[in-house]
């Protein structure tokens, strides 16, 4: 099972990154087609090479058209889609100043419970974003510049939000099963096999 779990979590980061990947590309070339666009306005170059300029202004050079939409649209899904693999190699950011004295049994039920706790979270974020979407689907609400349905990037993030929220459950339920019987579910991830 845990196999099968840890493909499904990988894939979904695969997907994020690729998707991350391509925003980044989007935003960098938003970036660079509005400069270009400032320089060929630019008063310098409007007066050493106007002909030129409006050549190339004329090719619509300049930003990208709706580009923080659709940042904006698919962070949400690149943010769910990350933490499948996540919380299946416990990689959360922790602080342990106030647990590194504790026992080891201590340590291991408090974080069993906060693996259930997440998983509860992410359950309940599921949920909510699940009637989000459909109060977008309802209304018919458009985006401003692109005037694509909001309940699009709802709907992918559900999808990303019910795979991190299905992780977090089987990582909880790995967890409760491994502080009440002592056997290993889940493998313990060391720095070299990172």
């Amino acid at each position: 099972m845990y196999q099968f779990i840890d493909r499904f979590a990988r894939a979904f980061a695969i997907l994020g990154g690729i998707i991350l990947s391509l925003l980044i590309v989007q935003t960098c070339l938003s970036i660079v087609g509005r400069s270009i666009n400032t320089i060929l306005h630019s008063d310098a170059v409007q007066t050493s090479a106007p002909d030129l300029a409006e050549r190339l202004l004329s090719t619509g050079v300049g930003s990208i058209s709706g580009a923080f939409e659709l940042v904006e649209a698919g962070m949400a899904f690149v943010i769910f889609a990350f933490l499948p693999l996540c919380q299946l190699k416990g990689a959360h950011a922790s602080v342990d100043i106030f647990t590194a004295k504790l026992p080891e049994r201590v340590n291991t039920l408090l974080g069993t419970v906060i693996d259930v706790v997440f998983a509860l979270v992410i359950v309940l974020m599921s949920y909510e974003l699940a009637q989000g979407m459909l109060s977008k689907l309802r209304t018919g609400q458009t985006t401003f510049i692109l005037e694509f349905p909001v309940w699009w990037p709802y709907a992918l993030s559900l999808v990303a939000a019910i795979a991190s929220a299905l992780v977090a459950i089987y990582v909880a339920w790995a967890r409760v099963f491994e502080w009440a019987t002592g056997q290993i579910v889940l493998p313990v991830e060391t720095e070299e096999a990172q």
